[in-house]
């Protein structure tokens, strides 16, 4: 059986893809998924550099005809595979993103799920992986102009047979007004990821960081991906993973009711 290829995207670039994507893989693999993490990021690969390894061999040499999938593939902690990118302009100028096409494919053979980390903006490179998917996960922040290109990058889905299957909302608190931004969209909101300033470990946080709020926030987000890529869960049937208690410090615990919590709006 092959396996289900997800590309998490976003319109603008530092919303947090990447970090989905490392996290859920890691996720994943703790469960017993067999993963790979490709770094379609081809303007300004980033996923070697986050997980601190040199590879030999990048994705854009596999696009520019010059080497095999399988000299990319590439062993890191947690025992997910990535096949990283690097940021030369060359290695840029010299990749053919229809490629990606064909990469995909191979991979889908041979792992549970592919996991397609894409780039910023609207171009053919970000495109591509849209229309290859099995699903598109949406990642944006709070910030308005990501909440706006991540609405575009889901009409662009669309109009390439992707199919959209749910939204990450990244880097909370409790003055984000969750239920307005989250009525902008019209996939699912899957999970709210609180903005943890104490997980300062490397990444991936649900390994280095497990008893973070944004680790959990993940953990929980890959509980909903597997139920859709395996379980037959319907989208509709889940609820957004978030907790309250992800939003409250310590330290501020007893002075802490039930109304409290600024705009946020999914606790009732």
């Amino acid at each position: 059986m092959a396996g289900y290829v997800c590309t998490v995207a976003g319109g603008k670039g530092g919303v947090g893809k990447t970090t989905t994507a490392v996290n859920v893989a890691a996720a994943m693999e703790e469960e017993g998924y067999d993963v790979v993490v490709v770094d379609a990021d081809l303007g300004m690969a980033n996923l070697g550099a986050m997980l601190g390894v040199e590879p030999e061999t990048s994705i854009h040499q596999v696009l520019a005809g010059g080497r095999a999938v399988s000299d990319a593939l590439t062993d890191v902690q947690g025992g997910i595979t990535i096949i990283p990118g690097e940021q030369s302009l060359e290695a840029f100028a010299d990749a053919d993103p229809a490629k990606l096409k064909k990469v995909i494919k191979t991979l889908r053979n041979a792992y549970d799920v592919v996991l397609i980390d894409t780039g910023a903006g609207l171009s053919h490179e970000t495109t591509v992986p849209l229309g290859l998917a099995d699903g598109v996960v949406l990642i944006t922040t709070p910030d308005d102009v990501a909440v706006g290109d991540a609405i575009k990058t889901a009409e662009l889905a669309e109009r390439v047979d992707g199919e959209v299957i749910g939204t990450v909302l990244n880097r909370t608190t409790t003055e984000t007004d969750v239920e307005a931004i989250a009525d902008r969209f019209d996939s699912k909101l899957l999970a709210v990821v609180p903005d943890d300033i104490e997980a300062t470990a490397d990444e991936p946080l649900v390994l280095n960081a497990p008893p973070s709020p944004a680790a959990d926030a993940y953990v929980r987000l890959t509980e909903h991906l597997i139920g859709i890529f395996f379980e037959g869960t319907e989208i509709d049937e889940i609820e957004t993973a978030v907790d309250r208690d992800w939003f409250v410090d310590d330290e501020d615990d007893e002075d802490e009711d039930d109304d409290s919590g600024g705009r946020f709006g999914l606790f009732g």
